[in-house]
C-alpha cells in the first residue's frame, strides 16, 4: 500500500506550464529580453522546486506528533505520554533520512547537522539534559528532519508544532504565526471530548490567516464514543468555523503501512486525509504556480507582440512611419516617467509605507496600555508575593496575543497597499503582481522570561515579632512615661496600649510592604513591556521597510521591462521608415511569422490560464 505524492509536478497545469515557461526562455534569448528571461526563470524555479507547508496544530496531547508519523510511515516526531513537543519540527524530503537543528544565529540562520536519535533530545519538552542552543550558543528554533517518501516527493513539508495551550498562550501565537506562512493548516483535535472555546476560536482564527484549512479527529481507535465526538464537533464547526472534519486512527495507519493492507488504511481515515493534501493542497498550489508562470509569459507576448505591431505598422504605411516613431517616443517619456520618485505608484508606495509605520506602531501601543492597564488592576487586588508566579506567564501570554494581532494588521494592510501600487501601476504593465512576503513575527510572539527585580520576600516571623515588639514597646513606654509625668501608675495599662500599638504597627508595616511590592510589580511590567515595544517596533519597521524594497524593485524592473519593449519597437519603427521597398515587402513577412509564433506561445499560455 502506498500513497499518492502530491501531484504538483505531475502531468497536468504544473507540466503544461514548464513547457509553456522553457518556449517563454527561448523567446527571450532570440528576441534579446534577459529582462523579461529573468522572471521566467524565477518561474521555472519555482515549478522545479515547490515548497508547500501544512502547519499541524493543537492542543497538547492530542496526537498531532502521532498524525504526522502515520503520514510519512515513520517515527520521526518523538510521542510521549506525559512530555509534550516544545519546538516545530518540519518533516520534509530528502534522498536519505536526516536531520538538522535550525538556529537563529546572529549572521544570518543557519542548518547544523544531527543524528536522527538526537532528535528527541531538542524536540520533547522537559527532557533530561535537552539543550535549547546550538553549538555556538545560539537559539535553536526548530528541527529539521528529512526522509524519502512520495507524499513528500513534490514540496510538501508537515510542521508539527507546540501544543496551542489555550488561545492566549505564547505557544498560541506561535502557532498562529506559522500559520499565517502556511499553505494549509492540519488542527488535530482528540477523541476525549468535543471541540472546546478555545479550540473554535484558534480555528476561527487560523481560517483568517490561511486558506485551507481542515480538522482532523484523532484517538478514534481509544474512545469508542467517538462517532458522538464527530457529530457534535460537525455542529460546532458548522456554526462557528466552517471546515472539513476527518476522523483517524494512527495505530490502525501504522499497522496498515506495515501489513501494506489497503483495507485497513481505509478503516483508519487516512485514504481521505491523504486525498485532501493531494486534491486541497498540492493541486491548488500547482495551479497557483502555473498561473502565475503563464501570466509571466502572457506578459511577455504582450510587449513582443507591441514591438513587432508597431513595427509592422511602419513597414505598411512608409508615410505613417513617423507618425509611429512619435507616438513610440511619447509612449518612452511616459514609461521613463514610471521610474522616477515622482510616479503615482512610487509615491502612493512612499505614502503608504509611513502611513502604515506610523498606525502599526499607534496600534501596538494601544494594544500594549490596555495590557498594563489590566496588569495595573490586577496588582492593585492582589498581593505579587502571592500572584507574581501567574503575573509572569499571563503577561507573556497576553503581549504574545497582543503582538499577533499587531501583526496581523501590519500584514493586512501590507498586502491592501500592494493590491492599490499595482493599480497604479496597472495602465503600463499588464504583467503578474506578485504580493510581497511579510516578515515572519514567531519569534517576537514567544518572549523569553524577563528580570523582574522585585523583593517578594515576605517578612519572616521573627521579623514581624521584631516590627510587632518595637510598636509594641514605643506605645507602651510612652504611656508610662505619660502618666508617670502626671502622677498615675499605667503600667499594665500602658502594656495593654503597647500590645495594641504593636499589632497596628506591624499591621502597618505589612501593608506598607504590600504597596511597595505593588508599586515595583507595575514599574517591573512597564519595563517589560516597554521592551517588547523596543523590540517590536523595531521589527515592524524593518518588515516595513522589507516590503517598501519589494514593491519598489518589483515595478522598478516592470518599468525597465517596458522601456526595453518600447525602445526595441521604438528602433525597429525607425529602421522601417528608412527601408526600400523590397525590404519592407521582405521584412513584412518575416514581423508577420514573429506575430504568428508569438501569437502559438499567447495560446498555449492562454491554454494554461484556463
Amino acid at each position: 500500500m502506498t500513497d499518492v505524492a502530491v501531484p504538483i509536478t505531475a502531468a497536468g497545469p504544473a507540466a503544461k506550464a514548464v513547457a509553456v515557461v522553457d518556449l517563454g526562455l527561448r523567446a527571450c534569448e532570440a528576441y534579446d529580453r534577459p529582462d523579461a528571461a529573468a522572471r521566467l526563470a524565477a518561474a521555472r524555479r519555482a515549478l522545479a522546486d515547490p515548497v508547500l507547508h501544512v502547519v499541524v496544530a493543537g492542543e497538547f496531547k492530542q496526537g498531532k506528533s502521532s498524525l504526522v508519523n502515520a503520514l510519512v510511515g515513520a517515527s520521526v516526531c518523538p510521542v510521549d505520554d506525559d512530555l509534550a513537543t516544545a519546538l516545530p519540527t518540519y518533516v520534509r524530503h530528502g534522498a536519505q533520512p536526516g536531520a538538522s537543528l535550525l538556529v537563529d544565529a546572529e549572521e544570518a540562520p543557519r542548518r547544523e547537522s544531527i543524528t536522527m536519535a538526537d532528535v528527541r533530545r531538542y524536540v520533547v519538552e522537559g527532557d533530561t539534559g535537552a539543550p535549547d542552543a546550538g553549538a555556538d550558543g545560539a537559539r535553536v528554533t526548530g528541527v529539521e528532519v528529512r526522509l524519502p517518501r512520495k507524499l513528500l516527493a513534490g514540496g510538501l513539508v508537515l510542521v508539527d508544532t507546540p501544543g496551542v495551550g489555550g488561545i492566549a498562550s505564547p505557544h498560541a501565537a506561535a502557532s498562529l504565526a506559522a500559520v499565517s506562512m502556511a499553505d494549509a493548516v492540519l488542527f488535530v483535535t482528540g477523541a476525549a471530548q468535543e471541540l472546546t472555546r478555545s479550540e473554535v476560536d484558534f480555528l476561527r482564527r487560523a481560517r483568517n490567516l490561511c486558506p485551507v484549512v481542515a480538522c482532523v479527529l484523532t484517538k478514534t481507535d481509544f474512545y469508542p464514543a467517538w462517532r458522538r465526538i464527530e457529530e457534535l464537533n460537525r455542529q460546532h464547526l458548522d456554526a462557528h468555523c466552517p471546515v472539513p472534519l476527518m476522523p483517524v486512527s494512527s495505530p490502525l495507519r501504522t499497522r496498515a503501512v506495515k501489513a501494506n493492507d489497503t483495507g485497513l488504511n481505509a478503516e483508519s481515515g487516512y485514504t481521505e486525509l491523504v486525498r485532501f493534501l493531494n486534491e486541497q493542497i498540492g493541486r491548488s498550489a500547482a495551479d497557483r504556480l502555473a498561473d502565475e508562470a503563464a501570466a509571466e509569459v502572457a506578459a511577455l507576448c504582450d510587449q513582443l507582440e507591441a514591438h513587432f505591431q508597431a513595427e509592422l505598422r511602419a513597414l505598411a504605411d512608409p508615410a505613417a512611419a513617423q507618425r509611429v516613431v512619435q507616438e513610440l517616443t511619447a509612449v518612452k517619456a511616459r514609461v521613463e516617467a514610471l521610474k522616477t520618485a515622482a510616479a503615482k505608484w512610487n509615491q502612493t508606495l512612499n505614502d503608504g509605507i509611513t502611513d502604515l509605520t506610523s498606525d502599526v506602531d499607534h496600534d501596538l501601543r494601544a494594544r500594549v496600555r490596555v495590557v498594563i492597564a489590566e496588569a495595573d488592576r490586577a496588582i492593585e487586588e492582589t498581593d505579587p508575593a502571592d500572584t507574581w508566579p501567574e503575573m509572569e506567564p499571563w503577561l507573556q501570554s497576553r503581549l504574545a496575543n497582543e503582538l499577533l494581532g499587531n501583526y496581523e494588521l501590519l500584514r493586512n494592510r501590507a498586502g491592501q497597499l500592494s493590491d492599490r501600487v499595482g493599480h497604479h501601476f496597472y495602465d503600463a504593465s499588464s504583467a503578474l503582481l506578485n504580493r510581497p512576503a511579510v516578515h515572519d513575527p514567531a519569534p517576537l510572539a514567544t518572549i523569553a522570561e524577563f528580570e523582574h527585580k522585585i523583593d517578594l520576600q515576605r517578612m519572616r516571623v521573627t521579623k514581624q515579632a521584631m516590627v510587632a515588639l518595637k510598636n509594641a514597646y514605643g506605645g507602651a513606654l510612652m504611656f508610662i512615661i505619660l502618666g508617670s509625668l502626671v502622677g498615675v501608675q499605667l503600667g499594665p495599662i500602658g502594656l495593654g496600649i503597647g500590645l495594641v500599638m504593636g499589632h497596628r504597627g506591624l499591621r502597618e508595616e505589612k501593608k506598607r510592604q504590600v504597596q511597595r511590592r505593588r508599586a515595583e510589580a507595575r514599574n517591573a511590567v512597564r519595563r517589560y513591556c516597554d521592551e517588547v515595544v523596543f523590540v517590536a517596533s523595531k521589527d515592524s519597521r524593518d518588515t516595513l521597510r522589507r516590503v517598501q524594497r519589494q514593491l519598489r524593485d518589483h515595478y522598478s524592473g516592470l518599468a525597465e521591462e517596458l522601456n526595453r519593449s518600447n525602445a526595441q519597437a521604438l528602433a525597429g519603427a525607425a529602421e522601417a521608415a528608412k527601408r526600400t521597398q523590397a525590404d519592407r515587402d521582405k521584412r513584412r513577412r518575416d514581423v508577420e511569422s514573429e506575430l504568428v509564433r508569438v501569437g502559438q506561445l499567447r495560446q498555449r499560455a492562454q491554454a494554461v490560464l484556463g
